[in-house]
Parts: C-alpha cells; sequence; structure tokens
C-alpha cells in the first residue's frame, strides 16, 4: 500500500470538484512510464485519494498488467465476487458484467472481505459514446456528511451482508471461490468467518459481518468503508428487484444488506446513503487510453451507466488486511 510520501506532486493540473489529472506523453512502453513516474503517482494517490492520467495511450490488458508490475505494487487475486468478469493476468480483470443500463452505486472493492485490495487501477481501452463514467467520492468526507444517529448506529453494530450462489443469477461458485468443490468452500468461508447453508437445491447461501467504518492506514482517516448500500436490496431496479423476489423469494436474493443485528434497512436509509454519494460525486467522462488509480478506503467509486462500446480493465492491488470488528477497523499491510 501507499505509505509515506510527498503530499505536492509536481506537474498536476488540480481542477475543483474533480479528480486531479497528470498530463502523459505517448509512452512507447507504459510500463516504463508507470516505473519512471511511481512516486509521483504514489503522491498524487495519497494526496488526493485519486489520480487520472491522460495521454498514455493504453489498449489492451497485456499492457494494464505490465503497468501494474511497473507500480512495483503486490497484485491481489478475486475473492467473493458479486458478478462475473474475465481473468486476464494475476490481480487484473475485465469490469464486473453488470447491465450498461443501470449504475454501479457508489462502494468500495471488496469491502465486505477480510482481505482486499488498497490501490484500484481502472484503464479505459474503448471509451463509451455517452455516460459510464468511473466516478469518485471521498469517504471520509461521506461519512462526516451521513447522520450522525445512523452513523453512530453502524459503528456500533457493523453491517450484515447475505448472499445466495446458483448458477442463473450473480457470480457463480466457481467465479467466487475459485472452486466448486464443498469442502474447499466450506474451509474458506470458516477461515473468513462466513457462516454458510447449502440449500437442498444446491445453491449456497452465507452471511457475513464487517464493520462499516475504517481508519486509512496511512493517513488515520475515518472513513465510511462499505458496500452497504450498493449491495442492498433497495438499490437494485424496482423492476429487477420484483422479478428477483417472485423467482428465488425475498430470502434468494443474489446479495442484500442488513443493520449488523439484523435488522432490513428501509428504502429511505439507502437512498439516504446514495444521496449522500451523490452530493460528493467527481467525476470525469472517459476518453481511451486514460488510467484512473484510486485509493480503495480513502475513496469510493461507481460506474455511471453509458450507452455504446466500454472496455475498462481493473486491477487490484496493494493488499491489506482486517485486524479486528472493532467498531472503527484498522488496516494493515496483508
Amino acid at each position: 500500500m501507499l505509505s509515506s510520501l510527498p503530499t505536492s506532486p509536481p506537474d498536476l493540473e488540480l481542477q475543483a470538484g474533480l479528480p486531479p489529472v497528470l498530463r502523459a506523453e505517448p509512452a512507447a512502453d507504459p510500463a516504463d512510464w508507470a516505473a519512471g513516474c511511481r512516486d509521483v503517482l504514489r503522491a498524487a494517490v495519497t494526496a488526493h485519494g485519486a489520480v487520472l492520467v491522460r495521454g498514455l495511450g493504453l489498449h489492451d490488458a497485456a499492457q494494464v498488467s505490465a503497468l501494474l508490475a511497473g507500480l512495483d505494487t503486490e497484485p491481489v487475486t478475486e475473492r467473493e465476487a458479486f458478478a462475473p468478469r474475465q481473468t486476464y493476468s494475476t490481480g487484473v480483470y475485465s469490469s464486473s458484467a453488470w447491465p450498461p443500463n443501470q449504475p454501479m452505486c457508489m462502494h468500495h472493492e471488496l469491502s465486505y472481505t477480510r482481505e482486499f485490495p488498497g490501490l484500484l487501477l481502472f484503464a479505459c481501452l474503448t471509451a463509451p459514446t455517452q455516460g459510464g463514467a468511473t466516478a469518485v467520492a471521498d469517504a471520509a468526507a461521506v461519512l462526516d456528511a451521513l447522520p450522525s444517529e445512523l452513523t453512530e448506529r453502524f459503528e456500533r453494530e457493523g453491517w450484515l451482508l447475505t448472499r445466495s450462489y446458483n448458477d442463473e443469477i450473480g457470480a457463480s461458485l466457481t467465479e467466487a471461490f475459485g472452486t466448486d468443490e464443498r469442502g474447499a468452500i466450506e474451509r474458506y468461508c470458516r477461515a473468513h468467518s462466513i457462516r454458510f447453508a447449502w440449500q437442498s437445491d444446491g445453491a449456497l447461501r452465507t452471511r457475513q459481518h464487517s464493520s462499516a467504518v475504517a481508519r486509512h492506514p496511512v493517513s488515520g482517516q475515518r472513513c465510511w468503508f462499505n458496500q452497504i448500500a450498493f449491495l442492498n436490496e433497495w438499490t437494485i431496479a424496482p423492476e429487477v428487484r420484483e422479478y428477483l423476489i417472485d423467482e428465488y423469494g425475498a430470502d434468494g436474493l443474489p446479495f442484500n444488506t442488513r443493520y449488523g443485528n439484523g435488522d432490513p434497512l428501509t428504502e429511505d436509509t439507502v437512498q439516504l446513503i446514495n444521496k449522500v454519494y451523490d452530493a460528493h460525486t467527481a467525476r470525469r467522462p472517459w476518453q481511451a487510453g486514460d488510467l484512473l488509480l484510486v485509493d480503495n478506503i480513502r475513496t469510493a467509486h461507481s460506474r455511471e451507466p453509458y450507452e455504446g462500446p466500454r472496455d475498462v480493465v481493473v486491477a487490484m492491488s496493494g493488499p491489506l488486511r482486517l485486524t479486528d470488528s472493532s467498531p472503527t477497523i484498522e488496516v494493515t499491510v496483508s
């Protein structure tokens, strides 16, 4: 993960309300460029939570893999995925399969797991004709803006994520756990404090408890770090939610979230969280070849609806681990 670095990186184009932009000359080898600019990039992410590199001209997943190596940060293998994606190399993936007309609301990647990436890289190989931005939001500012009675309850109780795995919706067992062998899945669940139950039809249902607030390992900032709103039933498009409940039952939704004591979240509460995210959202439209670096604790990210082709490669790196389940979780390098 990023360590103590300068807070004023050179050559950044700063614009109010938007992620800062680092203009790069097109490079014959983006990995060499990244290695040479490693300190500037790390400083920018440390200072601002996210930085957009424009002009690098990335055009395939192999370049992204090489660039990740050039940054000298350890890749993270995704586990417990909520939606399918293609694997290009260790830590480098396609975007999650998600309907283009539906948003992926603000969230922190794998924030419900015990081990997760500290640094995310998004590389735009093909820009959509309309929409499709990977927007960002400052998680410390979001925490401060949410009603204190709400955040205090989540800090006391944490939050619950319930999931139902089957072969028809969401990520499959193999996509989520790297295997469909029951014994291996059960061992993983026990090792990661996930309660599980196999259904008569072979489906797996899980239940796991997480803290809602994390303390950043470098800055010490308290950040709203979770996927409470994104993975909740009230964030699903109404017609999709109705279909899923009719088809699988309320307990068979591919994912849902609750208060830590098991109480359901109201639609108003989920909408409130998303409205606060909206008020703190910053975005820049993608251009082909762009690279966006995001501090996964300091900064939430989303994917907005889009039209036309869109190819964004995602790299996960800088493994971090939760050290306890206290109200404000402490994070260490894994």
